[in-house]
């Protein structure tokens, strides 16, 4: 088999490599457009599993990078004046120039043909069966087949300088510098004995004021020095593109292809796909390529055809998880104004588990020490001992719950005519029962012709608040407080009870239903009738009334539900909202009705009790929908009518958008919210560990976490968690104390079991 590799980088050199072990007799050709020493950046980061990939493979070049590795431990966070050192990392680099020297060394040693300062046509490849595209993040020949491979390149916001510095840092090392134009932030680390990467990035308005569009590379290294003076201790930045013209300042492009192979041509590497550079997974990524697509051309058991197929499907799955995590840190750096009142404690966590591929847990284990700080720091600012942020107190008003942990609202379909019943009451009070902080009632309609279904819950009658009073006392029996949210179904009511079909129409004894314009949920649902002024006035009505019954019975807290395509969101979202009078057009006018209700709602409520609002932070729509940018507004003008919580969830406003699910994808949008606004907010979404809880309050994203399926399947889920992390103080009655005791044994007796087999 006759191989032409285009691209000498870590990514075909790999391959190369894999690719002669597996079959001796295949003959590669390697053409690289630079010089033999030439090369882009400085250091490159490894993992212990990036490490074990490698000596499985080739355990002789294994051994040459793993004699050729700086190992540090630490993660230093210079913020305001402050350093918060983290420990436990394990983190390995080695020079780029390092890297490509042994792979060179042991491709040539294995056959490998080179051809550098060979530049190729890629409308004229060389002759070969194979040609492997690793000709990098800005490939030609990618490119030259766009239609094909169908590359999805976004350009990401920040400015980047890969720099080197002969400062040996003994921690990896972010610095925080603020300058009258912005913030900078250099991400530096040690990748040799006497040499270290500096990465300096900054957003463009910035990079803009300080002049670096005017500077050349060196004026570029000079001023950074400048910048970043205390942490160089009056060492020299360098630049290793001086074959470069100009500046080396660089957005990073996020590449994802729709197809790796097109006729005998295979994408390789960041030719096909790239990852932030602030994971430091991109060569991980590529050598892995490298390693798979050598298997796959040598199997013995399955046609290349098919195992090319495998080899896109199998390897994209990494791409997208590692992208995803990325996605997650690019725009932690990309939104940095959010995170810069924390104080530097705070700041550093939110920095250290920005990709969420860090837990709390996971940060305890790596240096407990720092997070016992961290934790005491949190609890301090209730006023409490040192404990796990999830049972830290919160206070809204004259509301103090004991812990943040919130049993979301989750419709039940188990009422007559809007009354709650015996399953209510055991299904609230088990879940007070269990611990957690707040129980909100499910969505509660403020009439008949409200309800999504005939078995949805109500507040429109004398009757329905005896028997919410029954639960709420309940709740409160247990030290638990409890909250009802109130909402109009709109254009998704008069629907069958959720298990007899989502969203399915009733067949028969329908109501009529209303919203902001004559536009059904889907073809198959009822057309509503557009709101009058008058028929405004009488909701509106019908929720002051609610509330007022809501008082009665004792809540604690009111939410006005206006997410999920029900009423008061379909005014807000442009999918349903197409009025030509003062409620419709502009997201101002779309937000007048649904702020008038509430401003109606607030002054009927007490002003020691606190409301809340729930919104959909995006429709899932792109810029043809409600954006989290828009939310943004929407959350400020409810907080200055008086809301003193927002609860963000997304979606369900249309069934035609697209939402991309995953571990706490919403909460985001809770992290956006609160820390522009510096408002109280809620966070929901796929929440259901432990440490997603911890890890969603200690960074900031989010004050309360409410948690929906998790309470569905274990209503003591909150006490659980109490005896997974060995906190004593969370309350359990009195009755099941000694299963508390047993099940806090059984969780320490498997985690050393654990440990042990590990």
């Amino acid at each position: 088999m006759k191989i032409a590799c285009i691209g000498g980088g870590p990514a075909g050199l790999y391959f190369a490599i894999a690719m002669k072990l597996h079959d001796p007799d295949c003959e590669i050709d390697i053409y690289e457009r630079n010089k033999a020493g030439d090369t882009f950046g400085w250091g490159v980061v490894f993992s212990d599993q990036t490490m074990e990939n490698l000596s499985a493979t080739d355990p002789e070049s294994a051994q040459s990078i793993a004699d050729s590795l700086a190992h540090w431990d630490d993660i230093d966070v210079h913020f305001k004046g402050e350093k918060q050192s983290s420990g436990g990392h394990g983190f390995c680099g080695i020079g780029r120039k390092r890297l490509l020297n042994i792979l060179q060394d042991r491709a040539a040693e294995l056959g490998v043909n080179f051809h550098f300062e060979a530049e190729i046509d890629p409308a004229n490849l060389p002759t070969a069966d194979i040609v492997i595209a690793g000709d990098g993040i800005n490939s030609r020949i990618r490119d030259h087949h766009a239609d094909v491979f169908k590359p999805d390149i976004e350009v990401r916001a920040n400015k980047f300088v890969w720099l080197g510095t002969k400062k040996v840092f003994d921690a990896f090392t972010f610095a925080f510098v603020e300058t009258e134009h912005g913030w900078v932030w250099a991400h530096a680390y040690r990748f040799d004995d006497d040499l270290s990467t500096f990465i300096v990035e900054c957003p463009e308005e910035t990079w803009r004021g300080l002049g670096f569009d005017q500077m050349d590379q060196d004026e570029t290294s000079r001023a950074c020095e400048a910048l970043f003076a205390d942490q160089l201790d009056g060492h020299e930045l360098m630049s290793n593109a001086k074959h470069l013209r100009g500046s080396a300042w660089l957005n990073f492009r996020r590449v994802l292809c729709e197809t790796w192979t097109h006729k005998n041509i295979i994408l390789l590497g960041d030719a096909a796909h790239t990852a932030h550079f602030s994971i430091g997974s991109g060569t991980k990524l590529a050598l892995e390529d490298a390693i798979m697509l050598a298997e796959v051309l040598t199997s013995k058991t399955q046609p290349i055809e098919e195992g090319l197929k495998e080899y896109q499907e199998v390897r994209t799955v990494e791409v997208l998880k590692l992208q995803s995590a990325a996605r997650n840190s690019t725009e932690w750096f990309e939104t940095l104004d959010r995170y810069l009142d924390f104080e530097p404690i705070q700041f550093a966590y939110s920095l250290l588990t920005r990709s969420q591929r860090i837990s709390h847990e996971n940060l305890r284990e790596r240096d407990g020490a720092w997070m016992a700080r961290m934790e005491g720091w949190f609890a301090g600012k209730s006023g409490v001992s040192e404990r796990p942020p999830m049972f830290v107190p919160y206070a809204l008003r004259g509301m103090t719950l004991k812990n943040r942990v919130v049993v979301s609202p989750m419709c039940m379909y188990s009422s007559d005519d809007g009354l709650i019943n015996d399953f209510h009451f055991v299904h609230y009070g088990s879940r007070a029962m269990g611990g957690a902080g707040l129980i909100y009632s499910e969505m509660t309609n403020v009439a008949a012709d409200a309800r999504i279904s005939p078995g949805c819950a109500g507040l429109y009658k004398d009757e329905h608040v005896a028997a919410w009073k029954r639960v709420v006392d309940h709740v409160h029996a247990n030290n638990a407080k409890m909250a009802i949210q109130l909402g109009h179904a709109g254009r998704k009511g008069a629907t069958k009870l959720s298990w007899e079909g989502d969203n399915a129409p009733l067949e028969s004894g329908a109501w009529p239903l209303i919203g902001p314009s004559p536009i059904p949920w889907s073809a198959e649902n009822q057309v509503p009738q557009e709101l009058t002024r008058a028929d405004m006035d009488h909701v509106k009505a019908e929720f002051v009334t609610a509330t007022k019954r809501a008082l009665e019975a004792g809540f604690d807290l009111v939410e006005m539900h206006a997410a999920h395509g029900y009423l008061f969101s379909s005014f807000i979202t442009p999918v349903s909202n197409q009025r030509d009078d003062e409620y419709g057009g502009s997201l101002e006018n779309r937000l007048r009705y649904p702020l008038e209700v509430f401003t109606a709602m607030r002054a009927a409520w007490p002003a020691d009790r606190p409301m809340a609002v729930r919104v959909s932070a995006t429709d899932w729509m792109g810029e043809d929908g409600i954006t989290p940018d828009d939310t943004v507004k929407v959350a400020e003008a409810f907080a200055a009518a008086g809301a003193d919580m927002i609860d963000v969830s997304a979606g369900q406003t249309t069934p035609e958008g697209q939402p991309v699910y995953g571990r706490m994808f919403q909460t985001p949008f809770s992290d956006q919210i609160r820390n522009t606004l510096q408002c109280s907010t809620m966070a929901v979404g796929n929440i259901y560990e432990v440490d997603h809880v911890n890890s969603i309050l200690a960074a900031g994203r989010a004050d309360l976490v409410a948690l929906a399926r998790p309470h569905l399947a274990d209503p003591y889920w909150t006490l659980r968690a109490a005896a997974e992390l060995g906190y004593r103080d969370a309350g359990v009655p009195n009755q099941y104390i000694a299963g508390h005791v047993q099940l806090k044994r059984n969780l320490e007796k498997a985690a050393l079991m654990q440990e042990f087999k590990a």
